[in-house]
């Protein structure tokens, strides 16, 4: 009898409706059971505060735009990742939460702060030093993609894996070219955070180099 115990993932899905939430990430829990995941579904953040269950998950899927969390909340993930649960997510489900809490701006390592033009042309591009990452390695070099351009506010922690650059115009408050991370992973005590800023649209997460890199993100950051 095969007695190993199959991975965990917590998928915490909800909030803002236009993020697609439920939509987006069933993009992704085949992928997960395929790779021998057992997937549990949460539709609030209730559930970090529990910390036995989390002390046996593997990987938390946070996709949750806005909303709010208690501080026993947000203090039972952070304190679940530190002791090796993964954290990984993508747009306004990981960098948009919880706007309340300093805690959990503190685990995720970034904040959204605006995203200017709303759907615009733009790209996204891999940092030269970080082309043979494991998770980036063989994807493409730059994407271009029409979608919400996140602007972050973020720390040294963070690894930065690709960014993203806003070009001033006769029009914007900002008048030199300003480049932020779109894409980085951070390591939190014993447990690692993949984050990437792409994923307004369901489409966004159909692309091919998006879509290989989140499936990639979510495997890197599970225990």
């Amino acid at each position: 009898m095969n007695s190993a115990r199959s991975r965990q993932a917590l998928v915490v899905r909800g909030g803002w409706e236009g993020h697609s939430p439920v939509e987006a990430t069933d993009r992704f829990i085949p992928f997960l059971e395929e790779h021998g995941f057992a997937v549990e579904v949460h539709d609030s953040p209730e559930v970090y505060a529990d910390a036995e269950r989390l002390a046996a998950i593997d990987l938390v899927v946070q996709c949750y735009t806005q909303g709010e969390a208690t501080d026993e909340q947000v203090l039972g993930l952070s304190a679940a990742v530190a002791n090796g649960t993964g954290l990984a997510g993508w747009h306004g489900g990981v960098c948009d939460s919880y706007r309340g809490s300093p805690d959990y701006l503190h685990l995720t390592g970034g904040q959204w702060a605006a995203h200017p033009g709303g759907f615009v042309e733009h790209e996204v591009v891999v940092a030269p030093d970080q082309a043979d990452h494991e998770l980036m390695t063989g994807l493409s070099p730059r994407w271009s993609l029409d979608t919400e351009q996140y602007w972050v506010l973020t720390d040294g922690l963070n690894e930065v894996l690709a960014t993203t650059t806003f070009e001033p115009t006769d029009e914007t408050p900002w008048s030199e070219s300003v480049t932020c991370p779109a894409v980085w992973t951070r390591r939190w005590g014993s447990g690692r955070v993949f984050v990437s800023t792409i994923g307004h649209k369901l489409e966004d997460l159909d692309h091919p180099d998006v879509r290989t890199l989140t499936e990639r993100g979510l495997l890197w950051a599970s225990r």
